[in-house]
């Protein structure tokens, strides 16, 4: 028979659950039995269970009705079989995140150099009159017994530093669990219980349900397929195998939990869940063999989460659908790879690092740099002037005893350098990328975008091009038929039943009630007056909407014909563009087959057409152009979607249903109708947004070109009076392929930049266009391109975009798991939101970049100029770190937390290669950085003076605190509190407080470091080098402080582009470099910035991996459930994913 179907039992075998006897098979067993594939499990089936009926006695089941779904029954399963749920990894503890945020270099480097320290100031040697005053006056007895406390202080620092880091990972972990839980319980899965079909939470599945399967799942459980029609499985997460596999029940059965539904529909039954499902074995294999793996990746891979990511995206990470495995740190993801790279040598696609990552990743390679170099020449020139002061000009002879004295200041002078080599690198980076983008994904998920890789949340403020769907995304995705062309006749609206032949109406009935998918029906309003649900394929539920409104039931017809009296069913794909069923007649004598599809497809198949009297009549094709003149060209200027219905029957010998082409032919056409999907009222205007913002947006979509030139001009993508260019996929690929029928990009660049509406197109022809725009190097910056999807062929079009949208309502498993975020109400508008938030991000680092870079440059030069002049830094180690600590830690916080708003979207994109730092930024920089260091500058040489106090230059090694050094401190940290103010704005405005009170978090920390640094002045003593100021010296202050805001506007005053000399920093990737990456595109590779890292072996490369470690998530490897993982990630930034298959994705794919 050519629809796999079982015979399946009388009535119902669930006793209402009252089992006494156990199940007839163990878990064993069946584990056994599913590791067999086809002849070799059909075999094992027929001899140990007869057949699949067989299994389903045994699991006490029923292949009608499933379980009766009582939870007696329920509990005796779960504890027979398990419970369909994967235990996650152990989360790592607080201390093991407190010993990672330990192995910062810069902080080994300060620990070491403060427990020298420590360690001196102990020993005090009898006795050295000459050693004692090296330098500055004589030392107080008192003092030299708290040299300790600098020592204690900057251990002190330095564990504080570790607690906020390791506490922000923890918490972090924390969330990321809380939302990958709360998303568990919002994937469901169609099973069948009582003879209802009912959606239950995947963790729920126990094995003997009864399980409906179709297009675009995820499998969550293994089971054998009890009937189906037309089903093929991409098992290639599970076998790395790209062929899709057909089943069917003769020659394999066995569906695996991971795998994805590429095509057709059946039901199974469940035969294992959770560990011991074939997804579940390999998981408990790879948690085996954990641990030494771990020690492996310690030892040898501290290249950064992103290289893991690269992997986990290139094999399914054996999509683990039940329930998120949460590894942390990637370390899974590594193990699976190292395995999966012995058992088959996977090629590892290039990915290239975030636009963002990759700006910074150079700028902290170039201040790393400038650091290092400043800090040893500090050190340098420190020990230099001592040695030669002390044993040249003063002639002192090296003493033994003085050793420990000399040594003393030689850690002093290494403890300055360090301090200036902490300042001078910003840590503070990683964090505010973290937090940035932390926050904007937990804001983004009240804008209906829920985020599943976190950089796709600031690539997508670079956005230039938005590739988008028409059904569902632009228009409301409600369909109703509105016109029809029945018996010669074209009705501008439903006609009433009595107006059309008898015969034709129940021709048309039935064809529309059985040639659908079962599990798509038309259920009453939830609400009263509501519009009735539409449930399944909206396409469909448009079609059993006419039959409705034609006063006739699709119910007792399909009643009549259930499923598995269905003979043969050719289901919908993309490549097909129609579904056909075939039936066998009730006297035996023959099929018939009825068939629904894209009217222009379906007619060029038609040899003939109901007349009005509903005889069939000669249908040539110059009547087929008629028609498609008169009829169908007309419903698509109105905007419609045409779809044929027809029928033909076969007389005489059963003919091959596989030769598709003999089979779907010489049809005859019932009717033609015309179905309307209203733009979604809110797309005019946000597209018109997009166009203002730069970005442009093109319709993709498999309809009709005249419908989708009418719905693009409804929406504003098409523009009267613009000269755009509207393709069909036929056209398109004529137009950009050679002779050879190769993609040629020189091609592609004279099309794409004019395209704005791709019309029956097919998935390839969307890759490619996304892959030609992104390859393009017209025009001044690369593109980005975002790409809206929800069919399973939409897989590698999402996965090789910069950022890949997948349907939250109609978008299948498949198209979500290879998307980057999920817009949760399927509408554009919230992609909209996403390019806001996007920029946002972007915007905020640059504000972040801004503060941060003007108080390491100051606190750099002083700490420099002030030890080369004075042999002491005015800003003491502890003091540098409370600077580090409080502003960097704390002023992430205010700026990254900054919400966005509409005026982010009246700018261009900044593309691929515009600098992080522009020349506004950089002037703002260099402005205040001069005011600073005049003003500290002055007061260190002349401060005495003005507040009439002692002088604190030159002092000895542990004397107390002064006042004048203390001012110096103070109106430093004054100095960077209200500069902060002034970085809110990077582009030159001059009201530097818009909109502050929307920002209650930037306020409590601009009052709460005020509040901190009253404290450490009056109170912090030895241990900062304070001592307490009177009210005037505070007043003085903060007058000093103000005085940045007056200054600012100064600065905004100046015309930028009269500043020729200013310089941008932090480019992006230039057009040399992409395409030397491209002619090395088969080796694995590092970016340039890795490697100049890996050169310059700066310590600061740990920092800026943390970007990814400190969200967590970015390594969280996480295979995840159908639609958990389809949500999980919400900060999740990488999963594995499988492509449904991917000779495409060779090439890199920017922006993950």
């Amino acid at each position: 028979m050519a629809n796999n179907t079982a015979d399946h039992l009388p009535g119902n075998s669930v006793a209402e659950g009252n089992h006494d006897g156990d199940f007839g098979c163990t878990v064993m067993d069946l584990r056994e039995l599913m590791e067999l594939r086809s002849a070799e499990a059909v075999g094992k089936i027929r001899d140990v269970h007869g057949d699949v009926q067989g299994i389903c006695r045994r699991l006490k089941t029923s292949p009608i009705e499933g379980l009766s779904g009582n939870p007696a029954d329920l509990e005796k399963r779960h504890t027979a079989f398990g419970k369909n749920f994967i235990p996650p990894k152990k989360p790592k503890t607080f201390l093991q995140l407190v010993w990672e945020a330990l192995q910062d270099v810069t902080l080994i480097i300060l620990e070491i150099a403060a427990i020298i320290s420590l360690g001196l100031s102990f020993y005090h040697p009898q006795g050295n009159d000459t050693c004692g005053q090296v330098v500055g006056g004589v030392e107080d007895e008192g003092e030299a017994q708290a040299g300790w406390i600098e020592g204690a202080a900057i251990l002190f620092s330095v564990i504080i530093v570790v607690l906020v880091t390791a506490f922000n990972d923890w918490s972090k972990e924390k969330q990321f669990r809380g939302l990958q839980s709360r998303i568990e319980q919002e994937q469901k899965f169609t099973v069948i219980r009582k003879g209802q079909v009912i959606q239950i939470p995947v963790a729920e599945i126990v094995v003997g349900d009864i399980a409906q399967i179709k297009y675009g799942d995820l499998l969550p459980a293994d089971g054998i397929l009890i009937q189906g029609n037309d089903l093929k499985i991409d098992e290639s997460s599970l076998t790395g195998e790209s062929d899709q596999v057909r089943k069917s029940l003769d020659k394999d059965p066995m569906l695996l939990s991971g795998t994805h539904v590429m095509e057709g529909s059946g039901r199974m039954v469940v035969t294992a869940v959770g560990l011991n499902s074939q997804t579940g074995i390999i998981f408990t294999l790879l948690g085996a063999g954990g641990e030494e793996e771990e020690k492996k990746v310690k030892k040898g891979k501290k290249q950064g989460a992103n290289e893991n990511r690269n992997k986990a995206k290139t094999q399914d990470g054996i999509a683990l659908e039940i329930q998120p495995l949460k590894s942390e740190e990637g370390a899974e993801s590594e193990e699976k790879e190292e395995k999966e790279k012995e058992i088959k040598k996977v090629n590892v696609t290039k990915k290239e690092k975030s636009v963002l990552q990759g700006k910074l990743t150079r700028l902290a390679v170039q201040i790393g740099k400038a650091g290092l170099i400043m800090s040893a020449v500090t050190v340098i020139i420190l020990i230099l002037y001592f040695v030669i002061y002390t044993f040249g000009v003063n002639k002192q002879e090296w003493k033994a005893e003085c050793t420990p004295i000399y040594i003393q200041y030689f850690v002093k002078f290494f403890i300055i350098g360090v301090t200036v080599l902490v300042v001078a690198v910003p840590e503070g980076l990683p964090l505010a990328v973290t937090i940035s983008l932390a926050y904007s994904v937990k804001k983004m998920m009240k804008d209906n975008n829920l985020v599943r890789h976190l950089d796709a949340c600031e690539t997508m403020g670079n956005a230039t091009a938005i590739c988008s769907d028409k059904t569902g995304t632009l228009t409301m995705n409600r369909m109703t038929v509105v016109q029809a062309y029945i018996g010669d006749t074209h009705y501008k609206t439903v006609p009433e039943p009595e107006a059309i032949n008898p015969e034709i109406l129940e021709l048309m009935v039935n064809s529309i009630s059985i040639n659908s998918a079962y599990t798509t029906k038309i259920l009453s309003p939830e609400k009263e007056g509501g519009l009735p649900r539409h449930v399944g394929n909206k396409t469909e539920c448009a079609l059993l909407g006419l039959v409705l409104d034609l006063k006739r039931d699709y119910q007792p017809i399909r009643d009549e014909v259930p499923e598995e009296k269905l003979y043969k069913v050719y289901t919908f794909n993309s490549s097909r563009k129609s579904m056909s069923t075939v039936l066998k007649n009730a006297d035996g004598s023959g099929f018939r087959m009825y068939s629904k599809g894209a009217s222009e497809i379906i007619l060029r198949k038609c040899s003939h057409i109901l007349d009005a009297a509903g005889q069939p009549r000669v249908f040539k094709p110059k009547d087929r152009d008629e028609m498609v003149r008169k009829v169908i060209e007309p419903m698509a200027c109105d905007g419609l979607r045409t779809i044929c219905v027809a029928k033909r029957d076969f007389i005489g010998d059963e003919p091959n249903w596989d030769n598709e082409a003999d089979i779907l032919t010489d049809l005859t056409c019932i009717c033609v109708v015309g179905i309307e999907d209203p733009v979604r009222p809110e797309v005019p205007e946000a597209i018109a947004k997009c166009q203002r913002a730069g970005i442009t947006v093109r319709m993709v979509t498999g309809d009709n070109i005249n419908t989708a030139r009418a719905i693009a001009t409804k929406c504003g993508i098409l523009l009267p009076g613009e000269d755009f260019l509207c393709l069909e996929g036929k056209e398109f690929n004529q137009q950009i392929r050679n002779d050879k029928g190769e993609v040629e990009q020189e091609r592609l660049d004279k099309v794409w930049p004019k395209l704005r509406v791709l019309a029956r197109s097919s998935p390839t022809d969307k890759h490619t266009l996304v892959k030609g725009i992104i390859d393009s190097t017209v025009g001044e910056t690369r593109q980005v391109v975002a790409v809206t999807g929800d069919g399973t062929n939409d897989g590698p079009a999402l996965k090789k975009a910069d950022v890949g949208f997948a349907m939250g309502i109609a978008g299948t498993d498949v198209a979500k798991e290879a998307s980057d975020i999920i817009l949760t109400d399927d509408n554009f508008t919230s992609i909209v939101k996403a390019v806001m938030w996007g920029r946002n991000v972007y915007d905020s680092i640059s504000k972040f970049l801004q503060f941060q870079l003007t108080v390491n440059v100051v606190a750099v030069i002083v700490a420099f100029t002030g030890a080369c002049i004075t042999q002491d830094s005015p800003l003491k180690a502890v003091q540098m770190l409370w600077v580090n600590l409080i502003m960097d830690t704390l002023a992430s916080l205010a700026l990254a937390t900054e919400p966005p708003t509409e005026a982010l979207l009246l700018r261009k994109p900044y593309g691929r290669d515009k600098p992080l730092i522009s020349r506004t930024m950089m002037k703002n920089i260099l402005g205040h950085a001069v005011y600073q260091l005049v003003v500290t500058f002055t007061l260190l040489f002349a401060g005495e003076k003005f507040f009439n106090i002692d002088s604190g230059r030159n002092s000895p090694l542990h004397s107390p605190p002064s006042e004048h050094y203390t001012i110096i401190f103070n109106v430093f940290v004054m100095m960077q509190l209200f500069n902060e103010i002034n970085a809110r704005k990077i582009h030159g405005e001059r009201n530097v407080f818009d909109g502050i009170y929307r920002n209650p978090i930037f306020c409590s920390v601009v009052l709460g470091t005020f509040a901190l640094q009253i404290i450490i002045v009056q109170f912090g003593g030895k241990p900062f080098s304070c001592t307490a100021l009177t009210l005037d010296q505070w007043l003085w202050c903060i007058f000093i402080g103000v005085g940045e805001l007056l200054w600012g506007q100064f600065i905004s005053a100046i015309p930028t582009h009269r500043l020729k000399f200013l310089k941008e920093a932090g480019h992006g990737i230039t057009k040399e470099e992409i395409q030397q990456e491209e002619q090395t595109e088969d080796v694995d590779e590092i970016d340039h910035a890795e490697m100049e890292l890996r050169r310059g072996q700066i310590l600061w490369f740990r920092g800026l991996n943390r970007i990814q470690t400190q969200v967590g998530c970015s390594s969280l490897g996480n295979p995840c459930g159908p639609l958990f993982e389809v949500s999980a990630a919400i900060l999740s930034s990488s999963w594995p994913v499988a492509c449904p298959s991917a000779p495409e994705k060779a090439t890199g794919r920017p922006g993950r």
